[in-house]
């Protein structure tokens, strides 16, 4: 039985907005069937627990917005109410966190806002927003903060911000009751590296932040009852001798915590890591091509046996199968998608 897949994608750009497509379970491929641009720049997707309700940034400046989407008939999504300001422009990814909706906004002052969800699964009244403060040292990407992905960690507790601007990650803790958060810690990356998106070992004692202005992957070990986060290591993400502008993108492990894969924008290919048992050592084995150009996002099917690239310039998702011995993804098929930029399995 075919499954659903939600692929956003940039209506700014020529982009259709939201597209719902099928997969088949048994060669990955996916199909078209239908688009809609109730919501512009839908950028990033993420699900609620339950399944049934898509929620999408809306990438817009100078004041982004955040919008639900039913998925009771799950081909054919439905808009939930109007879009909601997040008050803070330019949010790039988002996350359902402790019964709330959390936005990274981009845009100066990159800041995380918290929104309320109702009971039918809309978004509800805006309860706080926390701005980020800092800067770093590249005066053209580090001029002030920029949030760029916001994530609950394993246990649940944590909501984890990765800031590019300020070279940053802040653990806060959310008061269910107010909608407040608050920063208990915050981890100060190296100077200028960038920091774009964290993902969390299987096991929940690691994290990975993918940074983007330093071609490397930063490995912390990772304290769920404190919240704290260590780093311990760095691994570059192209070989040894590739120069030239790049600028990876996202990051996946798998769910045995065997591999890792990363996008490069530039470079234009998937970066295969290898993980050893105990989730702290990270490897460059080596890198494909990611089938079209700019890999903006990349993400697992829910099987871990499929890896999927969503090339943003060359306007395609492409699907790779995974070798499971060596974790070295195969490209399959492609799917047109003009300037693609999250792909979302349900």
């Amino acid at each position: 039985m075919a499954g659903h897949v939600y692929i956003g994608s940039f209506t700014s750009a020529g982009g259709r907005g939201l597209t719902t497509a099928t997969v088949d379970p048994d060669t990955g491929a996916l199909v078209a069937l239908g688009d809609t641009a109730d919501v512009p720049n839908p950028s990033y997707l993420t699900a609620s627990p339950d399944g049934r309700t898509l929620y999408a940034v809306s990438e817009t400046e100078p004041e982004g917005a955040a919008a639900a989407f039913s998925l009771a008939d799950p081909g054919a999504p439905k808009l939930l109410g109007k879009p909601v300001s997040v008050r803070g422009g330019a949010p790039t990814h988002l996350a359902v966190h402790r019964g709330h909706l959390l936005t990274a906004n981009y845009a100066e002052p990159g800041s995380v806002s918290v929104l309320g969800i109702e009971a039918d699964g809309s978004i509800g009244a805006m309860r706080s927003l926390l701005e980020h403060e800092g800067d770093g040292p590249n005066q053209q990407r580090q001029q002030g903060p920029h949030a760029h992905a916001v994530l609950t960690d394993p246990s649940g507790r944590w909501a984890v911000s990765v800031d590019l601007g300020t070279d940053s990650v802040r653990v806060c803790e959310l008061d269910p009751a107010t909608g407040e958060l608050e920063i208990e810690r915050e981890l100060g990356l190296r100077s200028g590296i960038g920091p774009r998106h964290l993902v969390f070992h299987p096991a929940g004692r690691h994290a990975y932040v993918m940074n983007e202005l330093d071609s490397v992957v930063t490995v912390c070990t990772w304290d769920p009852e404190r919240g704290s986060l260590r780093p311990v290591s760095e691994t570059r993400v192209l070989p040894e001798g590739v120069e030239g502008e790049n600028y990876p993108s996202e990051l996946v492990v798998s769910h045995d915590g065997r591999f890792a894969w990363a996008a490069n924008r530039g470079h234009n290919s998937i970066a295969v890591l290898g993980l050893d048992e105990s989730g702290e050592n990270l490897e460059l084995l080596t890198t494909v091509s990611c089938g079209g150009d700019w890999p903006r996002d990349l993400v697992l099917d829910p099987s871990g046996s499929r890896l999927y690239a969503a090339n943003e310039r060359s306007g395609d998702v492409t699907w790779f199968d995974i070798d499971p011995a060596t974790g070295i993804p195969e490209q399959a098929g492609s799917l047109p998608v003009p300037a693609v930029s999250c792909v979302r399995f349900v």
